[in-house]
């Protein structure tokens, strides 16, 4: 599994983990029932501490997007397809809102971005 961790960023090392892996699933790289490696696998690969990435799959389980079998190891949740489409509606308010706040910053009002979001809706 390809996780690139940057210890320059601010994020922690367990939720860029979290991140990539939610990543892998959305993009189907990782599908249902998938095998994770274990969490000493993937610690030594990424050389960060097992106790990072035994965070980062316990975030992972917490969020439904994993389940863990103790003694078989942690597989790709079976229902995380409402899962992935309510993360995918968050990063799309996510960025809704960056471009708001960006067109206000540009001074543009919030009747003027409105009329722009509902052309853009319309094609």
């Amino acid at each position: 599994m390809k996780i690139i961790i940057n210890h320059s960023l601010m994020t922690p090392i367990y939720e860029q983990v979290v991140d990539q892996i939610k990543t892998m699933i959305r993009k189907g790289k990782l599908k249902e029932n998938d095998q994770l490696p274990s969490v000493r696998t993937l610690s030594k690969e990424l050389k960060i501490s097992a106790l990072t990435v035994k965070k980062a799959y316990d975030n992972l389980e917490e969020e439904g997007f994993v389940v863990t079998v103790h003694g078989k190891g942690t597989y790709v949740s079976a229902n995380n397809r409402e899962l992935l489409l309510e993360e995918q509606k968050k990063e799309i308010e996510a960025d809704l809102e960056m471009a708001i706040q960006k067109g206000r910053r540009c001074g543009i009002s919030d009747e003027e971005l409105k009329s722009l979001f509902e052309m853009i809706l319309e094609g």
